[in-house]
């Protein structure tokens, strides 16, 4: 099971190293779905991910954001560093694909690579008293089907890859 890049220009294995490399220095992700009266809406996230690239992230249910994804599935992601200088080298990326609440192995999944980003989440999730918001907060995860990568540094400037990740085996 795993991924393959599929990019015209650059290699699978040039594009991925820049995914990877821009999914491990950045925490935060914007994810942004559409509302049922079919109006884009925008939240951000700490994520965590596989190797995959399946993002995962940790919300109330009760959020606009995961609503609307209850209704459409419909999503996508921009991760990038906002303490970038304009003038480059810059770097970030785009994936588009589908949401949805983390059921089963993908759920203990989700929370095992959690836990492992964020050091932290296991305590605050011990911590958290059976009234506590957070007891509510369920792991979504994002299935992502096509990427758009800026990496100056890697690919020259103001050339953005696009990519179409194609699923090798079953995920479940």
């Amino acid at each position: 099971m795993g991924i393959r890049i599929v990019s015209e220009g650059f290699s699978e294995q040039r594009v991925r190293r820049s995914v990877f490399r821009i999914l491990q220095d950045n925490l935060l992700c914007s994810i942004a779905t559409v509302t049922e009266d079919n109006r884009a809406y925008i939240n951000t996230a700490y994520y965590c991910y596989s190797d995959e690239l399946e993002l995962y992230f940790l919300s109330d249910p009760t959020s606009r954001h995961c609503r609307n994804l209850s209704i459409n599935s419909s999503m996508a992601i921009t991760i990038f560093s906002s303490i970038q200088k304009w003038g480059g080298p810059d770097r970030g990326m785009q994936l588009f694909g589908t949401g949805a609440q983390a059921r089963g192995p993908q759920a203990t999944k989700a929370e095992g690579l959690y836990g492992k980003r964020f050091t932290d989440y296991a305590k605050w999730n011990a911590g958290l008293n059976t009234a506590a918001v957070g007891r509510t907060y369920r792991f979504y995860r994002f299935n992502a089907r096509k990427l758009k990568v800026l990496d100056e540094a890697e690919f020259g400037e103001a050339v953005f890859v696009i990519g179409v990740l194609r699923r090798i085996g079953r995920l479940q």
